[in-house]
């Protein structure tokens, strides 16, 4: 097999990698500052995360912070990184997550906690998000089959995520992502650690039905937004 690939950049150039390369390794054979400011790939218009590896010839962009995907890439890592916060602030099992997607100005994410949460406790998630960030926490992507993530989510006592999982098409790929004990199921991309995570604030706490259906419960949506510095 060949262990050479063709890759042709955003710009209209062409390189030349090996097989199995990663976007990160890629980045930095353009030069040192891509490689600094590269938080994703894009393949062949698939997001992907700076460790995959290329496979085959393909249409490269390296993801920067300064660009808009790179922004969302990083505002979605933050409201991981809330998530976390706030299951270490109230125990694990006693947290369920819904979603936490990126929105225009920032992110939110849904929880259900057994207390109603007030605007005086962001800012006590904040400091746990500040002390996650110093930890430096790799964000790792790990494929599983479906029975693994339910088993997965199961032992965790997240039963939102198992309906997310029991919805998914049956040809789904089901990722999930990990950064020290705190796992989530997510597509991505991430950040490579918890740690490229400079400048957040936490905006307003609301109610919101879970999946936006009135027949369902009302969980605890926190707003927040995330910047470069």
């Amino acid at each position: 097999m060949e262990n050479k690939v063709n890759v042709r950049m955003a710009d209209g150039s062409e390189r030349s990698c090996g097989r199995g390369e990663s976007i990160a390794t890629l980045a930095e054979a353009i030069g040192p500052v891509l490689r600094k400011n590269a938080v994703a790939g894009k393949v062949d218009d698939r997001l992907v995360d700076l460790d995959f590896a290329v496979a085959q010839d393909c249409a490269v962009e390296i993801i920067t912070l300064e660009s808009e995907a790179g922004l969302a890439v990083y505002r979605h890592s933050t409201a991981h990184l809330m998530a976390q916060a706030i299951k270490r602030l109230y125990g694990g099992k006693a947290v369920r997550l819904g979603v936490g997607p990126v929105i225009e100005d920032g992110f939110y994410y849904d929880v259900a906690v057994a207390e109603p949460l007030t605007p005086s406790d962001l800012r006590a998630i904040e400091r746990t998000m500040e002390a996650i960030v110093r930890e430096d926490l790799p964000i790792v992507r790990r494929e599983v089959s479906r029975d693994e993530a339910l088993a997965l989510f199961a032992a965790r006592g997240e039963g939102l995520k198992l309906e997310l999982i029991r919805d998914l098409p049956d040809d789904s790929v089901i990722s999930v992502y990990e950064q020290g004990e705190f796992v989530d199921l997510c597509r991505g991309p991430h950040l490579p650690s918890t740690g490229r995570i400079k400048a957040f604030k936490l905006l307003s706490v609301a109610g919101a039905y879970w999946r936006g259906d009135a027949a369902n419960a009302v969980l605890q949506r926190i707003y927040g937004t995330a910047f470069l510095k």
